[in-house]
């Protein structure tokens, strides 16, 4: 069985997002409010126009000297992100983040985010689907569902 991001990785996830005039020092109090590492930056109608992580912060301002207080997460996110559909599968999606080297990535409808995956998300789903055929691989050979 294909699993989607929505709703078997992800459900119920509260978006946290950024303005463009928001500063890095900001973003960040977010994210670690949140425990997050990850949040999208939003235009004035709701619509992702990026992403900023915990790495963008720490290579692009932290590395650089730049003023996290006076830089604001347009100069630094990452512009117009790889996203994916609700409708996309878990194995596509860990195959676009190991591919490109992501941690975290939006999922979008319309244009506005409706979830964001990490890849540990993906990582616990293919352990879970793993270990799921292993129950049932078990079950076929010893002869527990199979009335042998």
């Amino acid at each position: 069985m294909q699993r989607k991001i929505i709703p078997d990785i992800v459900t119920g996830q509260t978006i946290n997002s950024a303005k463009v005039d928001t500063t890095v020092m900001d973003a960040a109090k977010k994210m670690a409010s949140a425990n997050i590492a990850a949040i999208t930056v939003e235009d004035d109608d709701g619509k992702l126009i990026g992403i900023i992580t915990e790495r963008d912060i720490t290579q692009r301002v932290v590395a650089k000297g730049l003023n996290a207080e006076t830089t604001s997460v347009l100069d630094v996110m990452t512009k117009n992100p790889d996203t994916l559909s609700p409708n996309d599968s878990a194995g596509d999606a860990l195959e676009l983040m190991q591919s490109r080297n992501y941690r975290h990535l939006p999922v979008t409808e319309d244009g506005k985010c409706v979830a964001m995956v990490s890849v540990r998300d993906l990582y616990k789903a293919a352990k879970e689907q793993l270990e799921e055929n292993i129950r049932e691989t078990e079950a076929f050979v010893f002869g527990d569902r199979y009335g042998a």
